[in-house]
């Protein structure tokens, strides 16, 4: 090859390069929080439109949801705005009637993907909450193009206990592209994995899997899978599981604190994705929520696992099966993911395989428990804790029109737990369980064309704290419980070209909350919260908005950028 068609083919490379990495994350448009309103709130920034006129889809206005059977709608493309787009945005609009209802998982789908997913604010006696959120959904571009049924999965029970209906507006919005809103390059399927009813799967042990098929044209160049594994039921406070040997002694679940998901392609092992540790309105204590919810409550982030290494595997016109499960599922994990391909446009067939994977079957967690029993008194006091550590390599190639393209994704993931208790089973003093959890993954993908190779990087950190107490005792002088939370989403990213200087971009976000609760009168008392949101990246765009709350109201929203 020479060095003009070198250079040429190297400033094009650049060129899509920085698109695709400045179109997936500038983040600049503001929220407005309302001071002194106790709704939901969140400092996290909306979607930035791009300036041509959107033409909007509504998919369903006003819909009551008050039992469990899923709502259908019908989706058509917009005539005005055929494609292809600049950013496609889903919005969506909530409110709960004033009454007593729990938190729900709210899951939305078109043709079986899933288009958002998130849980609801809990109302009150005389307290009606309403929200909004908004994702950018151009990624599945692929299905927008089409006629489809869509799914609105929203299980409320409603009686004269649980008496809260809650209702919903959602709708699409298109933004043509042009000259200054260039269309980026989208994957051209979108394949649904959910469980057997077309949804999220319920995944009760290790054992449980959600699957699809595949069947996939013979040119795939590049795939991946947005993943999503939300903690249900016994599995909600999966963080302050222990050992199951001290279970009852602890008055908890046992199996430890240790969640994973894992995935599998025909049934070896083929990426992992942290569980993020979900906290929703009703979490714990109700008034820590209220009107600051934990880390993306209302709205799930959903982590994406590179099956690039995979793709001239899949590409060999056999039939595959994408499977995944959550380590260590205690009853149960609810999950639901999107495959994202793309394909080689200038070749019918493709030819690859996978050269190397180190991935293992499966984690082996370490567990160290330094708890002693008073026999006097009767309690448990000391530290747990569990840990796991995943290195692997996973190396594959396709031969497409345009030559050898090699994916390495080296990754490393650290998980630890480690909790302090002091717990009486038996008696009426206080327990108290205070844990410190951190899960990290860095990941490092190399892409080789030829003599062209591109580098990224992504630092996921989830720090979660708790310290928690609850009193009671049996004549009812008192129970109560105190709680204080800080929990944080970090996400580093970076991507290079030639050893040229490194696109960067930083997300931070974290939620402190804390309340004490009598649990006799139901009454919050020293109840604050906080919430920052901070994005800057080296295209230089910047984010950052700080919230702040007392008794249950907004009392402050604070922006300001800095790098």
């Amino acid at each position: 090859m020479n060095k003009t068609v070198l250079a040429l083919l190297a400033f094009a490379t650049l060129t899509a390069f920085s698109a695709g990495f400045a179109n997936s994350q500038v983040v600049l448009a503001p929220t407005s929080p309302q001071i002194g309103s106790s709704n939901p709130v969140s400092a996290q920034p909306l979607v930035p439109r791009p300036t041509t006129k959107p033409c909007t889809v509504k998919l369903f206005s006003n819909l009551a949801f008050e039992g469990f059977t899923p709502a259908s709608f019908g989706y058509t493309p917009p005539a005005g705005c055929p494609g292809p787009w600049a950013k496609v945005v889903f919005t969506a609009d909530f409110t709960v009637t004033a009454g007593v209802q729990y938190d729900r998982t709210a899951a939305f789908y078109l043709g079986h993907a899933n288009i958002f997913y998130g849980t609801t604010a809990e109302p009150g006696a005389s307290f009606s909450p309403s929200w909004h959120v908004e994702r950018d959904v151009t990624d599945l571009s692929a299905i927008f193009k089409s006629d489809q049924v869509g799914e609105a999965n929203l299980g409320n029970l409603v009686n004269s206990t649980y008496t809260g209906i809650i209702y919903a507006n959602a709708a699409l919005e298109f933004y043509p592209s042009n000259f200054t809103n260039p269309a980026p390059r989208v994957p051209d399927m979108v394949v649904p994995v959910n469980g057997t009813g077309g949804d999220a799967g319920t995944l009760n042990t290790t054992s449980s899997t959600i699957s699809q098929a595949l069947n996939l044209p013979e040119n795939v160049e590049a795939v991946y899978l947005d993943v999503i594994a939300q903690n249900q039921s016994n599995d909600e406070f999966f963080y302050f599981d222990v050992p199951s040997n001290e279970a009852n002694n602890l008055l908890s679940f046992g199996g430890t604190a240790f969640r994973e998901t894992e995935i599998t392609l025909d049934g070896n092992p083929a990426g992992v994705a942290p569980v993020y540790p979900w906290i929703f309105t009703g979490g714990i204590d109700p008034y820590l929520w209220r009107p600051i919810p934990a880390n993306q409550t209302l709205d799930f982030k959903a982590y994406r696992v590179n099956l690039t290494p995979f793709a001239g595997m899949l590409a060999d016109g056999q039939t595959h099966t994408v499977a995944l499960s959550v380590f260590n599922a205690n009853s149960y994990f609810l999950a639901t993911a999107n495959l994202l391909v793309y394909l080689d446009h200038r070749s019918q067939k493709v030819t690859g395989g996978v050269e190397e994977n180190t991935l293992s079957a499966a984690p082996t967690p370490q567990t160290q428990e330094n708890i002693s029993f008073n026999a006097a008194t009767g309690d448990y006091t000391g530290t747990l804790s569990v840990t796991s550590t995943r290195q692997f390599t996973i190396r594959g190639y396709v031969d497409t029109s345009q030559g050898r393209v090699e994916t390495t994704l080296d990754e490393k993931v650290d998980f630890s737990n480690t909790q302090q208790v002091d717990v009486n089973p038996t008696t009426d003093s206080p327990d108290t369980q205070n844990i410190q959890q951190l899960t990290t993954v860095d990941a490092h993908v190399t892409t080789r064309r030829g003599q062209i190779a591109s580098t990224s990087e992504e630092r996921y950190v989830y720090p979660l704290k708790i310290n928690y107490t609850f009193a009671y005792n049996t004549a009812g002088a008192y129970y109560y419980q105190n709680t204080s939370v800080d929990q944080q989403y970090k996400l580093t990213k970076m991507q290079r070209l030639f050893g040229m200087r490194p696109l960067t971009s930083r997300t931070f976000e974290e939620t402190q909350s804390q309340d004490d609760l009598n649990l006799n009168t139901f009454a919050p008392s020293n109840t604050n919260s906080s919430q920052t949101y901070r994005y800057n990246d080296s295209l230089g765009n910047c984010y950052s908005e700080t919230l702040t709350s007392a008794s249950n109201v907004l009392t402050d929203a604070t922006s300001r950028c800095s790098h």
